[in-house]
């Protein structure tokens, strides 16, 4: 994108955590605060070329805002729930209380129609993140069809297990290197990790697809919950997962899905491949 915003390096310098007096209800995408992949990728041992080409996954993220609304030209207020998916090779992402307070600057501004309201929603969800982000909007008489559904898959949560680290560890992935490869999809609801900036908690569920040496579950279900005292984004601790795992458990095939139950109106749901594959259908869990 040749409009890219001026992305940040600092998430302290962002909207989070901070008292905000006066909303903007008339439209400013000046509130939109981007903030650069690459300082948290390098952590984990990525390339600072942050391409499809350099990266050992794709993927996206996938964003549902729940408090959308606007007017029409004659200043009848419209409502809908929006999906947002931002490429996992795009530069930066959104600072999400910043997107709330974007979303909420739509209040008191008056569009021509729902489909101009998308456009403006892509062009600076786009500007900002350094890519071209999908936009959906659903209108209310589409409501009753959203579907609420759980990650499919064996759950590792059924085990009784003693747990003593709540950093994230490596250590306590292992998988059987010597014996046959298998195909499974584990999945867990005791994903939790703390924001970034505030420590505020961020509650998960996550779905783990695999092909290669068998992982031990135990070790797995430590791991997923050696989070529970980590600041880190949504999208970053995804990441580290799928790294972790790809390194010490050596996969052919690796697919990291996640989703965060909401906060402030939106929950955000990162996805990471190693292969070419359909995006999972944005379908919500019953926490979010």
């Amino acid at each position: 994108m040749t409009d890219q915003a001026h992305a940040h390096s600092d998430p302290d310098a962002s909207p989070l955590g901070k008292v905000v007096a006066t909303y903007r209800d008339t439209y400013a995408p000046e509130l939109l605060y981007p903030i650069s992949r690459t300082p948290k990728r390098e952590e984990i041992g990525l390339t600072t070329d942050n391409t499809r080409g350099h990266l050992p996954f794709m993927g996206a993220d996938l964003w549902t805002a729940y408090e959308l609304s606007w007017l029409t030209l004659r200043g009848k207020p419209e409502v809908a729930l929006a999906t947002f998916t931002v490429p996992c090779e795009s530069p930066n992402i959104i600072e999400s209380k910043s997107l709330k307070l974007y979303l909420n600057s739509f209040n008191m501004t008056r569009f021509a129609s729902i489909d101009a309201v998308r456009e403006v929603l892509v062009r600076d969800l786009s500007a900002a993140t350094g890519v071209r982000v999908g936009v959906k909007l659903v209108l209310p008489e589409a409501f009753d069809a959203q579907p609420i559904h759980e990650l499919s898959g064996l759950c590792l949560d059924r085990m009784d297990i003693d747990c003593d680290v709540f950093q994230p560890a490596p250590e306590l992935l292992t998988a059987a290197l010597d014996e046959l490869p298998v195909t499974e999809t584990l999945t867990s609801n005791l994903l939790k990790s703390n924001c970034l900036v505030t420590g505020q908690p961020d509650w998960g569920s996550v779905q783990i697809t695999y092909s290669g040496p068998q992982i031990d579950q135990a070790g797995l279900l430590r791991y997923l919950v050696s989070f529970r005292g980590h600041n880190e984004f949504h999208e970053q601790c995804v990441e580290r997962i799928y790294m972790d795992i790809l390194t010490r458990c050596q996969p052919v095939k690796l697919q990291v899905y996640a989703r965060y139950t909401r906060r402030g109106g939106l929950d955000i749901n990162p996805w990471r491949t190693s292969h070419p594959a359909a995006a999972p259908v944005n379908v919500r869990t019953a926490r979010q």
